[in-house]
């Protein structure tokens, strides 16, 4: 699968995705590094069909919405540290990729993955 991690979140997470056989990008990689705007952000999503991993809760409701981005992980950990939201998203990577097969929106949380819609 193909990932773009947002500005909130740390560009470790593609190290993660990346160990997996996943490509991952981060804001940073891109030419407005954390400054680029979320419809930036959605068309590259829409022209590489790239998952977009944030907390920002404007891309739920842009993904409801209008269907932007392609989809989306939510992360709803409040704050957590880099360690263990790498670990968590390790841990639960398998249920990720496995919802993203039939949903275009999921949520991951301390305790679970589980589809929106």
């Amino acid at each position: 699968m193909k990932f773009l991690v947002d500005a909130h979140l740390p560009r470790r997470l593609c190290a993660v995705l990346a160990l997996h056989g996943h490509d991952a990008i981060h804001t940073l990689d891109l030419p407005d590094q954390n400054r680029t705007k979320d419809g930036a952000i959605n068309q590259r999503s829409l022209d590489e069909g790239r998952v977009v991993i944030s907390k920002d809760t404007d891309f739920f409701y842009s993904h409801l919405l209008h269907g932007r981005p392609w989809k989306l992980l939510l992360v709803r950990t409040g704050n957590i540290s880099t360690a263990d939201l790498c670990a968590l998203l390790e841990r639960n990577l398998t249920t990720v990729e496995a919802e993203f097969q039939k949903h275009t929106l999921v949520e991951i949380d301390r305790l679970a993955v589980k589809p929106v819609a």
